[in-house]
């Protein structure tokens, strides 16, 4: 005998999903406008703002370095972010507590004064050029993400299997990539989908790292509307969710998205 849904419960629902699909939906409308200005809804359907965003160089490039920026700071941030969830998950009896708090602090502390700070220590106090700098800052900026979601798939990991490896005279570190890694790495590819995601969409670090010569694609959306309004920002955000959509969709054809749940 199946439950009934009560009316009230299912009407909250629409009005969630309506919540959440109507920015989109003006986004794209408004990417699809025929007009020289952001309109919603569209004066006309045309493509020609999406071919613009190539033609515009800038957008180009902050693009391209968006994209590095996002993957070496990911890749930086699992080095780090791996061997950290290992030993907090398997020596959790002789580590204090407080150690695992201070790798979630770059999301309990603001966005905007962690940039700041990042500017002060790291561009000025250090004297690093603008491009490592921005390497640095994301790859603190997700660490979180790599220390937690790789942590919860080591939280379900069974570390006698290790033990017995390791007694049967297997090298630790042979033993780590033969065994622990490929059992945990649902955790991190999903790790790093979150990471990458974070990463290339974030302003608030990239507005204080970013300088001449080098900026992201978020931080260029920004100049260009303090100058233009047109649609041609309406379709880069597009493109930034095609972006995440196109990640998902690689994950669902290759792995599967019920893989990352194991």
């Amino acid at each position: 005998m199946t439950a009934r849904i009560h009316p009230l419960l299912g009407a909250l629902a629409i009005l969630v999903f309506l919540f959440l699909l109507a920015p989109l939906v003006i986004i794209i409308g408004a990417s699809l406008s025929n007009t020289t200005y952001l309109t919603f809804p569209p004066q006309g359907l045309t493509l020609r703002w999406f071919a613009n965003i190539f033609e515009i160089s800038a957008f180009r490039n902050t693009a391209l370095t968006s994209f590095q920026v996002a993957i070496l700071g990911t890749g930086l941030s699992l080095l780090i972010g791996i061997p950290a969830a290992y030993a907090l998950n398997r020596y959790r009896i002789g580590l204090p507590k407080w150690l695992g708090t201070l790798f979630v602090l770059p999301i309990l502390v603001p966005e905007i004064v962690f940039g700041f700070s990042l500017l002060k220590s790291v561009t000025i106090g250090m004297g690093l050029p603008v491009y490592p700098s921005l390497i640095i800052g994301h790859a603190l900026l997700v660490l979180p993400y790599s220390v937690r979601v790789v942590g919860a798939s080591l939280a379900s990991f069974d570390f006698s299997v290790e033990e017995a490896a390791i007694s049967l005279g297997c090298p630790p570190l042979k033993t780590f990539f033969t065994v622990v890694l490929p059992n945990i790495r649902a955790g991190v590819i999903a790790a790093f989908i979150l990471a990458f995601i974070t990463s290339i969409n974030d302003v608030s670090i990239s507005v204080f790292l970013t300088g001449p010569g080098i900026s992201t694609l978020p931080i260029q959306i920004l100049a260009h509307m303090e100058q233009f309004f047109d649609p041609t920002i309406a379709s880069v955000s597009v493109l930034l969710m095609l972006v995440t959509v196109g990640v998902m969709a690689i994950v669902e054809m290759t792995l599967g998205l019920t893989f990352l749940t194991k």
